[in-house]
């Protein structure tokens, strides 16, 4: 059931997101549901671990991780939006694949008639960048098939913060010489340089954008129409020049009536948002935002861009 403005006036999301910003600070407080705490939870989990792998090798995440759960996340507050972000998205995406419809079995005449491209047939351009989003999306989950943030994802000073803080923990626990403090120093800064010279899903999805022209409401409208949301998300995003992330969160927590001017730049036809507005309905303790217009204008704002 989708959760109401409250008597008091708060928003919700903006209450979630405090929640999860306290929670991540101190686990043993909170008042999200156990998936919603289970997966932000577990995508901060991976993450420390994915960014200690890159700053040291010798890193024991477990341990790592162990002490920052005891004591609280450093930074809490810059984790939680993206945390969020994608735990919504995946239960967004899980609850939809429980919901879809099996494909039809096809008979013998009508798989006849499918023209399948020939073996070894070169992929257009548009294929190609449709792959490129796809590997992208591939890449935000875990070898286990657990949802996860994909460091190229991440902002760049969010990420170089997390780098810091995993570096002080690793100089605190075993040395604190001059020495180890400049390699520790070095490592951070050739992993900051790393990732700005990777590309994540909101880079597949603009150049996948960029290259439907005309084609973009009808492959927007498909990508509706099969539950394709991290397709959708990426090509909404790329219209509006804003990050993954920030406009899977304004999806997510939009009323229905505030979805046809948030999806303009796509050009869709109104009856083609009926599934988007049916699915984002069903999702269970899904935060709304109190006032859609204002807060997509907060959040698609110059200076939010993706880089």
């Amino acid at each position: 059931m989708t959760d109401s403005v409250s008597s008091s006036g708060i928003d919700p999301l903006s209450a979630r997101l405090r929640e999860l910003t306290d929670y991540l600070a101190a686990p043993a407080a909170g008042r999200l549901t156990e998936e919603q705490r289970a997966l932000s939870l577990g995508i901060a989990r991976r993450l420390v671990a994915d960014v200690a792998a890159r700053l040291d090798p010798g890193i024991d995440p477990a341990q790592l991780w162990r002490e920052w759960l005891r004591g609280g996340l450093p930074g809490a507050e810059r984790l939680a939006r993206f945390c969020f972000a994608r735990a919504e998205e995946h239960r967004w995406r899980e609850l939809s694949a429980q919901r879809a419809s099996p494909p039809p079995i096809l008979t013998e005449a009508d798989d006849a008639s499918v023209e399948a491209p020939p073996v070894g047939a070169p992929l257009s351009d548009i294929d190609r960048a449709y792959l490129t989003l796809q590997i992208a999306d591939r890449r935000r989950f875990d070898a286990l098939g657990h949802p996860a943030l994909a460091i190229a994802d991440l902002d760049g000073d969010v990420l170089r913060a997390l780098l810091l803080d995993i570096a002080a923990w690793r100089l605190a626990a075993v040395s604190t010489d001059q020495a180890r403090a400049a390699e520790l120093g070095e490592a951070v800064r050739t992993a900051t340089e790393r990732q700005a010279d990777e590309t994540g899903i909101a880079h597949a999805g603009l150049a996948y954008h960029d290259l439907l022209g005309a084609a973009l409401p009808e492959v927007a409208a498909q990508a509706i129409a099969r539950h394709d949301w991290p397709t959708l998300i990426a090509l909404a995003a790329a219209a509006h020049h804003r990050r993954y992330d920030d406009m899977a969160l304004a999806l997510l927590t939009a009323e229905a009536a505030a979805l046809p001017s948030l999806l303009a730049p796509l050009h869709l036809d109104r009856t083609a948002l009926v599934p988007l507005e049916a699915s984002l309905a069903m999702l269970p303790a899904r935060a709304v935002a109190e006032d859609g217009a204002r807060d997509y204008g907060e959040l698609l704002a110059p200076g939010r861009s993706t880089r």
